[in-house]
């Protein structure tokens, strides 16, 4: 999204420049190779959205995964859109459980004033067949459990006879529309999903923005932590990367699970925040890296 009305410029560098310039290393290691990531992305589903479509072509799942692991390559953003937008990636090799530190990390390009949380789901590859079709579990953050967070939130989005907007109703009983901006007038609803509307479900957060009269700006404000894309004071390394224990993985009833190492992981756009001035609030990606790799 345009970040915050009245810095709009800034978020239009970070579209053209990308993301803040991190070389990988958090906790004295260096885990990112500019030309080689250490996962592979293989779902990337964004939620209708400003930046979706913009600057490039995928008619397919395929070709929408290669898009997004080139822009991460190239240390770019890829934005997931509004509530609902994923991106799954797998790792090589294993990321094995601390059972107490920071495991893994997720780059994003929030900054103070300005976070577009996203929630981070795990799994493990069961099955053995490569694909992200096992049990997800997701990662306990500061608003886990309190009341002004949905579990099993879903949301549908719709192509409408109005080329300029998108609607949307979710399963509480609420609607409305995503519209196009003057400043990105593409397609906002994803061109490799064919049919007319789609759904996507997950844990909603409270809605983080507000106007302050006083510096006459949007501010969306950050969560405590355990979330990508977030401007935290406890998970937000040094070289921006958001950084997550597995020891807070939950199931789906909300209790602990132990899992001795993950091989996927996802992140999805967690707030359903769609204010006239800035646009929808979309959870950005700009990296993935493991600090305990299983050897």
């Amino acid at each position: 999204m345009s970040k915050i009305f009245k810095i709009a410029l800034i978020a239009t560098l970070f579209a053209v420049v990308g993301c803040a310039q991190f070389d990988g290393v958090a906790d004295g290691k260096d885990d990112a190779k500019s030309n080689e990531l250490e996962y592979e992305v293989v779902e990337f589903l964004p939620a209708p959205g400003q930046f979706v479509n913009e600057g490039y072509e995928a008619a397919t799942m395929a070709e929408a995964c290669a898009y997004a692991e080139e822009r991460m390559k190239s240390r770019y953003y890829v934005s997931l859109g509004g509530f609902g937008g994923y991106i799954v990636v797998k790792f090589k090799t294993p990321i094995r459980n601390s059972e107490g530190g920071y495991d893994f990390g997720v780059y994003g390009n929030s900054f103070s004033g300005s976070s577009e949380p996203g929630v981070v789901w795990v799994a493990q590859d069961s099955n053995g067949n490569g694909v992200a079709d096992d049990e997800w579990y997701e990662l306990r953050g500061s608003e886990s459990g309190k009341a002004r967070t949905i579990q099993n939130y879903a949301i549908t989005y719709s192509r409408t006879d109005d080329e300029t907007e998108i609607a949307w109703h979710d399963n509480k009983g609420e609607s409305g529309i995503i519209e196009r901006n003057s400043m990105h007038r593409q397609d906002y609803f994803p061109a490799w999903v064919t049919d007319r509307e789609y759904t996507l479900s997950g844990t909603l957060l409270p809605d983080n923005g507000e106007w302050s009269e006083i510096n006459q700006e949007w501010i969306l404000h950050a969560f405590e932590w355990g979330y990508a894309d977030n401007f935290s004071t406890i998970d937000l390394a040094a070289d921006r990367a958001n950084r997550f224990r597995i020891l807070d993985a939950r199931d789906a009833t909300g209790e602990a699970v132990m899992l001795p190492h993950i091989d996927f992981v996802k992140v999805q756009s967690a707030t359903n925040v769609i204010h006239s001035a800035i646009g929808e609030a979309s959870t950005e990606v700009c990296g993935f890296v493991s600090y305990n790799s299983v050897e």
